[in-house]
């Protein structure tokens, strides 16, 4: 158990670090999607002239927010699940059930980071219909955005939930070992660890 102890503790320490950087980067996503939604609003209904690329921007920054907080919800149990059966299951069934659904989980996972790996190197034959770095502000010519920039998008939101599922596999043998009480918890973004000021 202590071995698996000291592989947690570095898995933790990055799984919390990329939820905090995720948080904060989703953040600045879903005020910039935002921000250029009431823009396309704007021009469309105020302006009667619809700008090209809003919609794909608006796009663009709600597949990195997925991709960016799909893992903390994940860690923290916030995905879609339906737990009454298996709740009122003998605590021990209950454990090897779990255990059993995180390692499936972690197949899945692992068949997605593989797909997702073929689709981001095939958006780099592609690029965005109306995305463009505005290289013209510093007087060169503008250039489309590849497609893999969007795609990317789900294959990092894939590799940290690889990361976050091995740290909860760990976690559930641990504890059923009987390492319960040597397990911090999972912190709870936006709020203050216990016992803190």
């Amino acid at each position: 158990m202590n071995a698996m102890l000291l592989v947690l503790a570095p898995l933790q320490w990055l799984n919390d670090l990329a939820g905090r950087i995720g948080r904060v980067l989703s953040v600045a996503a879903i005020a910039i999607m935002v921000l250029v939604i009431l823009v396309q609003v704007f021009f469309r209904y105020v302006l009667n002239n619809a700008l090209p690329w809003p919609d794909e921007a608006a796009r663009f920054m709600m597949l990195w927010l997925t991709g960016l907080m799909a893992p903390v919800a994940f860690r923290q149990g916030g995905m879609v699940a339906i737990t009454s059966v298996i709740e009122g299951l003998p605590r021990p069934v209950f454990a090897a059930i779990s255990l059993l659904l995180l390692l499936l989980s972690l197949t899945v996972l692992l068949v997605a980071f593989q797909l997702g790996m073929k689709h981001v190197n095939s958006g780099w034959l592609f690029s965005s219909s109306s995305l463009k770095v505005p290289l013209f502000l510093i007087g060169m010519k503008s250039v489309k955005i590849k497609l893999a920039w969007m795609y990317m998008s789900m294959f990092t939101g894939v590799c940290l939930m690889i990361l976050v599922n091995i740290e909860l596999i760990i976690r559930s043998v641990v504890a059923a070992l009987g390492g319960a009480d040597r397990l911090r918890p999972v912190p709870v973004l936006g709020q203050k660890a216990a016992g803190a000021e």
